[in-house]
């Protein structure tokens, strides 16, 4: 075993880490390691007050004034102009607005309508949505929905087969850039690269990179993303989302097209009240109802825990951080927990990886394990497989935002405690005996 491994090394390297200060962004509770960020956020100590603040006061005393006065109906911009500076967007290209999955059904919708009007200069009509077999089941069930819709069909291939799916016929891909079970990561400018290529228009799902992984979406020329709000942007429970489209897909130009859910938010002038819908300027036009104001306020405090990075290195040094975090965790989980049954089923390579490891369970108590662990204090999730060719997952996000090595040592030192002493057995027994 190498001796750096050990709790005083981690303890070396977290009073060493720059970005150690920004933990005191957090509320995070006494005894507790939270290694589920990319599921949801921890809270941010400024959100609280925001949001109290929203309340007593710009709703409390400013009421309905406050639309103006406090800036309500310029959130979606606004917070949208932060997130563009985490995946590399441009100002005035990012609304922050409705669900994720909302926000997948008005791009699909755009990147299906745009392959239809270009299938005819084809030699074969393009009526494909390509995407990855493992995808999240969301996303999936959103291309069957507008498949099924506009005459389309879906295609599912393994991850590892998707560029060489890129054929005729093939009108849309539709990947999620860090894979939520495994966090396996493509490598986005060569699929975008390869994708145009073959005529392909790209959506990409940044559900698990925005805020985790540096993301550049104009170096690849990229054409629709979506992301989450409530997951590593830290904006709490049910945030809003976002969403991005390239320039050349908006407008009124011959290669943009109108996205369904026109709302009067997304009018290119929403006070007038006219019967008829005329979309806004840019990406507002992806606006559709009304904002949801306390949810915005929770969400802007998550942005500024991660722009606080940038004096510091912002997105790459976060990054190179989660790394290092994931690389120790593997490195120990095969050192301390041998023989358990145990597999890394995450990217060793880190240009192949997001911010979070994920081990298999030989046995089947993969979900009773990760509630030992829960019980203790070091929270992770369980994702189930399908019982055939996917594994029980134990899942681990690691946000060095508030995550440290010292963190990652004490988490590993629980979970050998779980398997050796068996007591996962005792959560086993408890949950196999649970009144439903």
């Amino acid at each position: 075993m190498n001796p750096t491994a050990t709790l005083e090394h981690c303890r070396l390297l977290d009073s060493a880490d720059p970005l150690r200060r920004l933990r005191d962004q957090f509320s995070l509770p006494p005894g507790i390691i939270y290694l589920d960020g990319n599921s949801l956020g921890a809270l941010p100590k400024a959100t609280a007050r925001r949001v109290a603040d929203v309340i007593t006061q710009e709703w409390g005393q400013g009421l309905i004034r406050s639309w103006n006065s406090a800036g309500w109906i310029d959130q979606p911009a606004r917070l949208g102009d932060k997130i563009a500076r985490l995946i590399g967007a441009g100002p005035g290209e990012v609304v922050a607005t409705d669900s994720t999955s909302i926000n997948l059904f008005k791009v699909l919708s755009v990147a299906i309508q745009l392959a239809a009007r270009q299938s005819p200069n084809r030699k074969v009509v393009s009526k494909v949505v390509l995407s990855e077999r493992s995808n999240f089941p969301t996303d999936l069930y959103m291309a069957e929905g507008l498949c099924s819709t506009h005459g389309f069909s879906l295609k599912l291939v393994d991850s590892g087969e998707i560029e060489a799916s890129l054929e005729q016929g093939v009108a849309v891909l539709m990947l999620t850039h860090v894979n939520y079970r495994t966090g396996a990561m493509f490598d986005m400018p060569a699929i975008t690269q390869a994708a145009h290529k073959a005529g392909v228009l790209t959506v990409w799902d940044l559900a698990h990179s925005a805020g985790a992984v540096p993301v550049n979406l104009t170096a690849p020329n990229a054409d629709f993303a979506v992301g989450c709000g409530y997951k590593f942007l830290n904006g709490g429970p049910g945030a809003p989302a976002f969403v991005w489209v390239h320039p050349r897909h908006v407008g009124t130009s011959s290669s943009a097209s109108p996205q369904p859910l026109q709302g009067w938010l997304g009018h290119a002038a929403p006070f007038a009240f006219t019967p008829g819908y005329a979309p806004a300027a840019g990406i507002k036009q992806y606006l559709c109802g009304t904002p949801s104001v306390l949810g915005m306020a929770a969400l802007d405090c998550g942005l500024d825990t991660l722009l606080a990075a940038e004096p510091l290195g912002g997105m790459a040094a976060l990054y190179a951080k989660s790394l290092a975090l994931s690389d120790l965790f593997m490195r120990l989980v095969e050192e301390q927990c041998a023989g358990h049954g145990l597999a890394i089923v995450t990217p060793r390579t880190h240009a192949k990886r997001g911010s979070q490891v994920s081990l298999s369970c030989e046995s089947a108590g993969a979900y009773a394990i990760m509630q030992a662990l829960i019980a203790r204090g070091v929270i992770g999730d369980f994702r189930a497989g399908n019982g055939s060719t996917e594994p029980d997952i134990l899942r681990f996000g690691f946000t060095p935002l508030y995550n440290g090595f010292e963190d990652v040592w004490h988490a590993v030192a629980h979970l050998k405690q779980v398997l050796e002493t068996g007591e996962w057995t005792q959560a086993q027994f408890n949950q196999k005996n649970a009144v439903t």
